[in-house]
């Protein structure tokens, strides 16, 4: 979240060749692990129990249905389907698959019957959605070997895009929750709650309002609060891991309040040391290191945390800094040893849950906002058809206590601001306000 990996079916990391049983339950929760891509023929009387790395791919709906179907059968974490007739579930469906007319419908039937599990980290993606591109970036180091190469010919993973994030289902899939730091939705003043009507006077899509659109302009009707706007907007070629670093990067940034100098930066995605690499070199030797205090926003975006990402707020431990004899310096051991807050809400996800629970119980600073979303299973990734499917394979439990549909709740709560109001971000403020003691 955000998305745990599973062992040992592969590794996308040197580091995780060579690990401990204890180094690979943390890795399971990393999201940087594993991730297995399958494909497999099925008629409609019988499905193969055996996985296969084929390179075939079923390119007609009920085939991807039945290879999902197969896959959750098999794979799913729960052996007994959270307690319903996994089989009655496949008659269900089947024939509204059979009826479906194109790979978006034939994607909702799918998740329609994912939906029936109850369970995060388990739902189909298509190419028409940026996550399925951000999925593929983060289990790229499997699906590499497991034929990556049959939906990115290249191998690069990227889409056209502008760098928002909005709901998953139909209905809302045009609002935005979140605009990532350093977009051209930011450039452009596009804000979260912004419902983006049209893409040059056709319906908005995620990914096919852009297609063929890169460095061109593109007029978007928004529609905000009682008022529709227009807004001009650039889209780009967006590689994932790379927009979500620049993210971080770009949300960095000092807020001075009441005399104290308040520093403020945003983990879109934490699937991947890279990300908290990034943040310690932001608090040792970027724009944060003279901050007087830190604010943590964990909202929104994927999670893929690791747990031992908290040893950055243990003082006991000792930090280096290491010099090579051109004058070239690093640190080592980054520590931050004044105070901190953390923001979260219901995005906030699988990995980043875990630090959002550990944050809370060892009392490293105020949690501010609202309860996390409760998404906190062990999952791996399948390429099945034309699609992505993302599965919860394993239970997980963070020092014995069960986060699925729990999630976190806020030390301080504070609901989100209305929808679009004007540079207005109470959770945010309240964390200023908590540190620099206004």
């Amino acid at each position: 979240m955000r998305l745990p990996g599973v062992f040992p079916l592969d590794q996308t990391m040197k580091e995780a060749s060579d690990t401990s049983p204890s180094r690979r339950q943390v890795l399971r929760l990393a999201a940087m692990a594993t991730a297995c891509a399958i494909s497999a023929k099925a008629s409609n009387a019988e499905v193969s129990s055996r996985e296969t790395n084929s390179a075939h791919v079923p390119s007609d709906g009920v085939s991807t249905f039945e290879s999902v179907w197969q896959t959750v059968r098999d794979r799913f974490y729960n052996a007994h389907h959270n307690g319903i007739d996994w089989l009655a579930i496949r008659e269900r469906y089947l024939p509204d698959v059979e009826r479906a007319t194109s790979q978006d419908s034939v994607a909702r039937v799918i998740n329609t019957m994912l939906s029936e599990l109850h369970a995060s980290h388990t739902r189909f993606y298509t190419p028409d959605e940026p996550e399925y591109y951000q999925l593929a970036d983060i289990f790229v180091g499997a699906l590499r070997r497991r034929g990556l190469q049959r939906a990115f010919p290249d191998g690069r993973i990227s889409y056209p895009g502008i760098g928002i994030i909005s709901g998953s289902e139909a209905s809302v899939r045009n609002t935005i929750t979140a605009v990532i730091d350093g977009t051209p939705a930011q450039q452009a003043g596009l804000r979260p709650g912004d419902e983006v009507v049209t893409a040059d006077d056709t319906a908005f899509e995620p990914i096919g309002s852009f297609r063929g659109k890169v460095s061109k302009t593109v007029l978007l009707k928004v529609h905000r609060g009682g008022s529709d706007l227009q807004i001009s907007i650039v889209p780009v070629d967006l590689e994932p891991t790379k927009m979500f670093l620049r993210g971080l990067e770009s949300s960095a940034r000092i807020i001075e309040s009441n005399g104290r100098r308040i520093g403020y930066v945003h983990v879109w995605c934490y699937a991947g040391s890279v990300y908290q690499r990034a943040l310690e070199f932001l608090l040792s030797q970027g724009v944060l290191k003279d901050a007087d205090a830190l604010i943590w926003d964990l909202r929104d975006g994927w999670g893929g945390a690791q747990p031992e990402y908290l040893d950055l707020f243990d003082a006991r431990a000792p930090t280096m800094q290491v010099t090579d004899r051109s004058g070239r310096s690093e640190f080592v051991n980054v520590k931050w040893r004044k105070p901190v807050a953390m923001l979260i809400n219901g995005g906030t996800r699988s990995g980043k849950e875990v630090l959002a629970y550990g944050f809370k119980k060892y009392r490293l600073g105020e949690l501010i906002g609202t309860r996390t979303e409760g998404a906190v299973l062990a999952a791996t990734a399948f390429l099945i058809g034309n699609g992505l499917l993302l599965l919860a394979v394993e239970d997980v439990r963070v020092d014995g206590e069960r986060l699925e549909g729990v999630g976190v709740t806020p030390t301080i709560e504070v609901q989100a601001g209305a929808a679009s109001a004007e540079s207005d971000d109470p959770q945010l403020s309240r964390a200023v306000a908590v540190l620099s003691g206004t």
